[in-house]
């Protein structure tokens, strides 16, 4: 069977099981949407939010790209794909929370550590090059994992540059918005908090237990 075929088969088991289920919720959504959370993840295969946060339809409004990445607000010339989707769900959609998630093991990231410069990856190589800054505070501090503190640092760039759109700052100036990041660990399954007053993450555990990164 081939990939694409495995898709439609997941369909049918959708359409014969969930959607049957769950006909009214999906009936209600034909008619539109009104999540309360942007989540800004990255494209990563592994990485689904709506996976990690088991969410139902309608419940979250989902912008990915490679390395979770948000550009600083501009209004010059090209097409601004991650800006159009923000201002859409802070404008039109009125969410409430913005989340920014990182990850584990991020290629992205890898490309950023790596520097720049190769010819089959212009696209890539250019849009990691809003990593720069926070690659040069990485290795001014040597850690001793610097692809995870600059997954770290990569979540603290995007929201730093969504602060820069002016519809963003005004709704958090005025309390009616709220900026998260998030770290999600592939392998354990964990995700981690950014206390941003502090500038350190914290796992998400049971109340009672916390870890830091």
């Amino acid at each position: 069977m081939s990939e694409f075929k495995a898709l439609l088969w997941g369909y049918h088991r959708f359409r014969a099981g969930r959607y049957e289920t769950e006909r009214r919720r999906w009936e209600t959504l034909a008619e539109g949407q009104s999540p309360a959370v942007m989540i800004i993840g990255c494209s990563d295969s592994r990485v689904d939010p709506a996976t990690i946060f088991d969410t139902e339809p309608g419940q979250v409004f989902i912008l990915r790209n490679v390395a979770n990445l948000v550009p600083p607000f501009e209004q010059g010339s090209g097409l601004h794909g991650v800006s159009a989707a923000l201002e859409f769900g802070v404008t039109a959609l009125n969410v409430q929370h913005i989340v920014v998630m990182g990850h584990g093991a991020c290629g992205g990231i890898t490309a950023a550590l790596g520097g720049h410069g190769d010819p089959n990856r212009t696209f890539i190589d250019k849009w990691i090059g809003l990593l720069d800054p926070a690659v040069e505070r990485v290795r001014a501090r040597s850690p001793e994992d610097p692809q995870r503190a600059l997954e770290l640092e990569g979540v603290k760039t995007s929201l730093a540059n969504l602060r820069t759109f002016p519809f963003v700052a005004e709704r958090e100036a005025a309390g009616e918005l709220q900026l998260h990041g998030c770290h999600f660990a592939i392998a354990e399954g964990r995700l981690w908090e950014l206390d941003e007053g502090t500038g350190e993450f914290h796992v998400v555990e049971d109340p009672g237990t916390s870890a830091t990164a």
